[in-house]
């Protein structure tokens, strides 16, 4: 035999197959993983897709963002951003590398939030501050709603304009606090402990909109998780969009995926109240009516009865006392009948007159100016812009 030529004891494998192994063993041992390192190299294609390196001072990795995650992420990736990805390793075979499939970007440093969450998570839990039984059942019909959170933020917009068209007769009471920064949390704590020290609430409502982890850290810190725990009023946790979960809404009675589902949470519709009561009403003329019906078939049958036939005459004085009942109770349950005819319908007139955009209706306008409704003259302000309020539309002046 030559002394170049190999012997062949086993199979040698192909490229192909060899890569095919490397491929098995790294795409079903390197998935769902989390990289630290700096982007080099960013290049987004006319698909969308990002093609990139992170790097560090030892070794490089190529990554690409595909278009639609790139899209629901809503990224700007420039090089030299210091960053955490998350996502699986794949191997190309074509071009014998692999390759990072990133479903996941975050600043770096991110990872000791989410460490520092999960942290408390687990001490309070084991503490018991989530346990159902410590939780308070809403109001069904809360009159005074308190609520913690930026008096500039959309989150309060959302609140009051969902409690104004589903409840207008609960008023609202606003505690500015900040929802992002360092102050955030004591301010959150401060307006949770001031609705329960002066129990000027049926109902609290904490929260932000949506944000980056950092941005909603405020609420996931332990103060502001014991404040919650320890208020003696109900407390509706909302913070965030639906995928975002803080330590808060572990804690609080209940839990609204957004301020506006909060406000939808917290009160009744008052339309499904109308129609309940105008079908409790019906319901009660009818059972009414038939019970009147019931008691005389029963008379005129106790009457007719073979075992009365003959005390027939010992019968005649009762039977003209039982059709004098008969009509007193007839008169009594018409009179019950007005009267709670009277009632719903005084209830009914009252709730419109709460409706605090019927004006609107009528083509009246109103003033709002710095987030308040301007009522009396002299609360305004010559020197501030202002919205005109039409049943259509809000036009600013400034």
């Amino acid at each position: 035999m030559p002394d170049n030529q190999i012997p062949f004891l086993f199979d040698i494998p192909t490229v192909s197959q060899l890569t095919d192994k490397i491929k098995n063993l790294l795409e079903q041992n390197f998935t769902d993983i989390l990289v630290e390192g700096e982007t080099s190299n960013v290049n987004q294609s006319r698909n969308g897709h990002y093609y990139f390196t992170l790097k560090d001072s030892g070794a490089s990795l190529p990554c690409v963002i595909w278009r639609t995650t790139a899209q629901r992420l809503d990224i700007n990736l420039t090089d030299g951003q210091q960053i955490v990805v998350g996502g699986d390793l794949q191997v190309y075979a074509p071009h014998g590398r692999y390759q990072m499939i990133v479903s996941l970007v975050q600043q770096a440093g991110i990872g000791k939030l989410q460490q520092a969450f999960e942290k408390l998570k687990a001490k309070l839990k084991e503490e018991g501050l989530f346990d159902d039984s410590h939780k308070q059942p809403l109001p069904k019909f809360p009159e005074r709603i308190g609520v913690v959170t930026s008096a500039t933020g959309a989150a309060f917009q959302d609140i009051r304009s969902t409690l104004e068209k589903r409840w207008p007769l609960a008023s609202v009471k606003l505690y500015h606090a900040s929802v992002q920064g360092v102050n955030a949390a004591p301010e959150i704590v401060a307006g949770i402990n001031y609705f329960t020290n002066h129990k000027n609430v049926d109902l609290v409502i904490i929260g932000r909109g949506g944000g980056s982890l950092e941005d909603l850290w405020p609420f996931n810190e332990e103060a502001v998780a014991r404040a919650v725990f320890h208020c003696e009023i109900p407390v509706i946790s909302a913070v965030g969009h639906e995928v975002d979960f803080s330590i808060s809404d572990f804690v609080a009675d209940a839990r609204a995926a957004t301020p506006t589902q909060a406000a939808v949470l917290a009160v009744p519709d008052i339309n499904e109240i109308r129609f309940m009561v105008e079908d409790l009403s019906k319901k009660m003329e009818i059972n009414t009516t038939g019970a009147i019906e019931l008691y005389k078939d029963k008379v005129t049958n106790m009457a007719k009865s073979h075992a009365l036939l003959a005390v027939k005459q010992k019968m005649e004085s009762a039977r003209s006392k039982i059709l004098t009942l008969n009509e007193k109770l007839i008169y009594r349950t018409d009179s019950l009948l007005r009267n709670r005819k009277e009632h719903f319908t005084n209830l009914l007139h009252a709730l419109d007159k709460q409706n605090p955009n019927e004006p609107l209706e009528k083509g009246f306008t109103r003033v709002w100016q710095d987030g308040k409704w301007i009522r009396q003259a002299d609360k305004f302000s010559n020197k501030e812009a202002f919205d005109i309020e039409w049943k259509e539309k809000k036009v600013s002046i400034k």
